[in-house]
């Protein structure tokens, strides 16, 4: 059944290295939120894309490089650590990282979690693995799906800087991430739950005042 709305926690992440900003708000249907290490304003909120268009991305350049680093090294100390055993999945934004996927079991989520938190720069992480077989090919291939509906509709909101968006979706679970104030946060929240077939929307975003939004100078690269 489609959620029809994501409630809206706060809670307040384990600092294991130096502390950044002080709350994370995080909104989803019962979502379980463990972080590692530093401390920022998050929701849950999403990403866009494709075909021949400008990628505005809102963060640094530093940041980006950064997040694509994090995702290799994640990736290859998973495999290391599992091999063939599980399906993990890792993404990276504004060094967040939101691990997804189904491990064999209950330790197996905080085994992937610790690896994970000590790449370099990885300042939180959150995990939301499964306990369980890994999704079979024909579900990814429906997430895929949903993934595509949602930066659409994401697109043909006109209200929303959809470039600013990065989505992730496991299970029909859209994941949400981006740096975006609360009102993009919220409104990119109901285009999601909006998409046939979503069953559940998690906010995983940076929350930014208007004003540091103001203040934000985005970077625009060319897509093919």
């Amino acid at each position: 059944m489609k959620a029809s709305e994501t409630a809206t926690a706060t809670a307040r992440r384990r600092d294991v290295r130096s502390p950044r900003r002080p709350w994370l708000a995080i909104g989803a249907c019962a979502v379980v939120l463990t972080t590692l290490a530093g401390c920022a304003p998050l929701l849950i909120g999403g990403a866009v894309v494709g075909g021949a268009l400008m990628a505005t991305d809102r963060r640094s350049s530093g940041a980006q490089v950064d997040d694509e680093v994090i995702e290799l090294k994640a990736r290859s100390r998973i495999n290391e650590t599992f091999g063939d055993r599980g399906r993990i999945s890792v993404t990276s934004y504004n060094r967040l990282v939101l691990l997804t996927g189904e491990v064999p079991a209950e330790v197996d989520k905080t085994t992937a979690e610790q690896a994970v938190a000590r790449v370099d720069n990885v300042q939180s992480v959150v995990n939301e693995l499964a306990v369980g077989p890994a999704n079979t090919f024909a579900e990814r291939t429906k997430d895929a799906f949903i993934t595509t509906k949602v930066k659409a509709s994401l697109v043909d909101a006109k209200d929303l800087f959809a470039q600013s968006i990065k989505v992730v979706t496991h299970r029909g679970t859209v994941y949400l991430m981006g740096r975006v104030t609360e009102r993009e946060a919220t409104r990119a929240g109901e285009v999601a739950r909006g998409v046939s077939s979503v069953v559940k929307v998690v906010r995983v975003f940076e929350i930014l005042t208007e004003a540091e939004l103001a203040n934000t100078q985005p970077r625009s690269v060319a897509k093919p």
